[in-house]
Order: C-alpha cells, then sequence, then structure tokens
C-alpha cells in the first residue's frame, strides 16, 4: 500500500472543489479508484492537515453483511498505514428512517467531522444533506447504496451490470424457458433497484421466462420463509436469483423437495458451502460479492480526497464472483467456518485484504 503523504494544509471552511473529465492517469491511484464509466468526472477537494475525524452514518443493520461492513471499516481504521490518519471514528446506524439517518448526518456535519461516510437508505432522500456538508467543509462519501449526486464521492460495484450477470448466467445454466424466483432485498433501497432492473433487462426478453417476485431484505430467514411460501403457491421453480439471504433461500428449496436448480446469489459461505456439497447433484450456482469491504475502500479514497488527491467522482470497485465449476475450499468458501458471513472480504487491486473469518469470529463476539 502506498503512504499517504502528509502534506498539503489548506483552510477548508468551505468545502469546494474543481472538475474534469476522468483520465485514469490524471487521478490517485488509478488501479484501485477506476471510474464508473468512460465520461465520469474528477473531484479535487482542498487539502486538510490530517489526522482526521471520520463518522459512519449507516442505514440499515439488521443483517451479517451490514455487521461485519462495520466490522471491515474498524479493523482498516486500525490498519498501520491508516491508524495515523484517524484522529477519531464514530459510527452509528438510524435503521431504513430517511428521516433518521438525515437527523443522523446533520449532527455530524454540526460536530465538525472532517469526512462523512453513507451506506444511503434513500438514494434521492438524502440530497438536502449534500448542500449542507458542503457549506460546512465536510467531505461525504457514499457506498454501497449511493447518493445520486454529483457532488460527492461514490463507491460501488456497478449494481446494475450484477443484475445482467445473474440474468446471463441463468438463462445460459437454464435456457430461455421456465419459471425463475426473484428474491429481492430491503424495499425501494437504490441496491435493490439497480439489481431488479439489471435482471429483468435481460430475463424480460424472453417471453417464455416467468419471474416470481418476493422479498428477502437481504436476510437468511426473511429469505427462506418467503420462498417456502412462493413455492408453496406457484409450484416447483426451475432458476432462482437472489440478492442476499441465499443459504435461506437454498434451503427453502431444499425443504420443499424443490428439484436442484440453477442458483444466482450473493457470496455468502453458508450458499458456496451448499454449492460445493450439492453441485453433482444439480445445485449449479454462481456466486457474486458485494464486499462489506467496500466501507475500507470509501475510508481509503476519503484520506487520498482530504489531503488534495484528484479521485473520480463514482468509483468502480469490481465485481468479484465465482461458480460451481471453480470455487476452491479455504479461499472461496470455508467447510469448517459458519454459514452467515460473506467471504468476499478485500480488493488487492488496493491492497485492502481483510480476513472474512477473523471479522466473522469477531461479529460473533461482539453479539
Amino acid at each position: 500500500m502506498k503512504t499517504f503523504l502528509l502534506t498539503a494544509i489548506v483552510p477548508f471552511a468551505l468545502l469546494t472543489q474543481t472538475v474534469s473529465i476522468t483520465r485514469a492517469a490524471d487521478t490517485y491511484e488509478p488501479d484501485c479508484f477506476k471510474p464508473y464509466k468512460p465520461d465520469t468526472k474528477t473531484l479535487q477537494y482542498p487539502a486538510k492537515k490530517p489526522p482526521y475525524r471520520v463518522a459512519l452514518a449507516n442505514g440499515y443493520v439488521g443483517n451479517t453483511w451490514r455487521i461485519e461492513m462495520v466490522k471491515c471499516l474498524q479493523a482498516y481504521a486500525e490498519d498501520p498505514e491508516i491508524k495515523p490518519y484517524i484522529k477519531e471514528l464514530k459510527i452509528v446506524s438510524t435503521g431504513t428512517d430517511v428521516a433518521a439517518q438525515i437527523g443522523a448526518i446533520d449532527n455530524f456535519i454540526n460536530a465538525g467531522y472532517d469526512v462523512i461516510l453513507i451506506n444511503a437508505v434513500s438514494s434521492t432522500g438524502l440530497k438536502p444533506v449534500v448542500e449542507r456538508a458542503k457549506r460546512a467543509g465536510v467531505l461525504l462519501i457514499s457506498y454501497d447504496n449511493t447518493i445520486e449526486s454529483d457532488q460527492t464521492i461514490e463507491v460501488n460495484e456497478d449494481q446494475h451490470e450484477i443484475g445482467n450477470l445473474m440474468a446471463k448466467w441463468l438463462l445460459k445454466e437454464m435456457g430461455t424457458k421456465g419459471k425463475v424466483i426473484e428474491v429481492r432485498g430491503v424495499a425501494g433501497n437504490p441496491v435493490d433497484l439497480e439489481r431488479h432492473k439489471g435482471l429483468h433487462e435481460l430475463l424480460d426478453k424472453e417471453k417464455d421466462i416467468k419471474v416470481v417476485e418476493v422479498v428477502g431484505n437481504w436476510d437468511d430467514g426473511t429469505a427462506q420463509k418467503a420462498v417456502a411460501d412462493a413455492v408453496a403457491v406457484n409450484g416447483f421453480f426451475d432458476g432462482m436469483s437472489c440478492q442476499g439471504g441465499t443459504t435461506g433461500a437454498v434451503r427453502a428449496l431444499i425443504d420443499a423437495k424443490n428439484p436442484f436448480i440453477p442458483v444466482a446469489g450473493e457470496a455468502e459461505n453458508g450458499f458456496r458451502k451448499l454449492i460445493a456439497e450439492h453441485a453433482k447433484e444439480g445445485l449449479k450456482g454462481w456466486s457474486y460479492g458485494q464486499s462489506p469491504a467496500l466501507v475500507a475502500i470509501s475510508l481509503k479514497a476519503a484520506i487520498a480526497a482530504l489531503q488534495g488527491n484528484k479521485l473520480p467522482q463514482y468509483i468502480s470497485a469490481p465485481i468479484p464472483y465465482v461458480d460451481y465449476t471453480s470455487m476452491k475450499p479455504g479461499v472461496d468458501y470455508f467447510p469448517d467456518l459458519s454459514d452467515d458471513f460473506f467471504v468476499a472480504s478485500g480488493f488487492p487491486q488496493c491492497s485492502i485484504k481483510l480476513d472474512a473469518g477473523k471479522l466473522m469470529n469477531a461479529a460473533k463476539t461482539s453479539e
């Protein structure tokens, strides 16, 4: 990992930025901070002397991914290369209420934090805080569920592309005829909406494919019940896409004696263990990772931006995935560890590698 330079002190009372079209050669650590699209603009903020006061305004916290995400942030903030830049780290989770998250962000702005990392409850509902943060000289970085604003730095995997990839893989494995159950995430959430659009962009072109939607809230228990109810009402399915809670969703299929089918789902260790156990029986699985370590890239971007480095306004993180033909124990899944954690926990391009097993154990210890 490159060491950040402790230089360039400029007044930060009003957050201003210079803007240009992104070219990889012009931005800081381009292998890590890649532009989301070719026409993504570049942002550059006035430099500010470290160490920095950092806040996380998280929304939904009701699943293992969010717990692991918080652990990723805490672990990365203690990294010897990062720790000297952190004066204070404050974390709050507000639930799914937009007003509550806005209130938390406003509190951080008023308290004079240097940067606020945000996993947004709503892509549009948080826009009012953007101008308030800018006037106060507070940097906002949203990730995972991002704010729709070109005035803040955003970090994410391409959620629409994830939906596309799930659809392409399902069509390859099950063909262009059959019944698909789509297990969605939290209703109204930006990630859920984009993955849903990407999936249907391709599946809806096939007139002989019927899609049945259920809400799983990215949670094993919720997804398991939703899938069980759907099988009871609709009969057996020929394929399944699942945004999260995939372990529970697959167990529901097994309990309902639905024949093993192609399943495109998240990077939960339990899901991948089930694939490894039942692939020869027909459970053809494709597992992508919306990594909890997105928060670590966001913190790294925050430090870089606060030091005056040029960054893409929308940073595209790579989408890690494996399928039933290529999974390796101890690498892509962990047979001896519990089901309820997300295996993808690092980004080598950014020199970020967090041990998913240790993070999972830390999360269990703190419960």
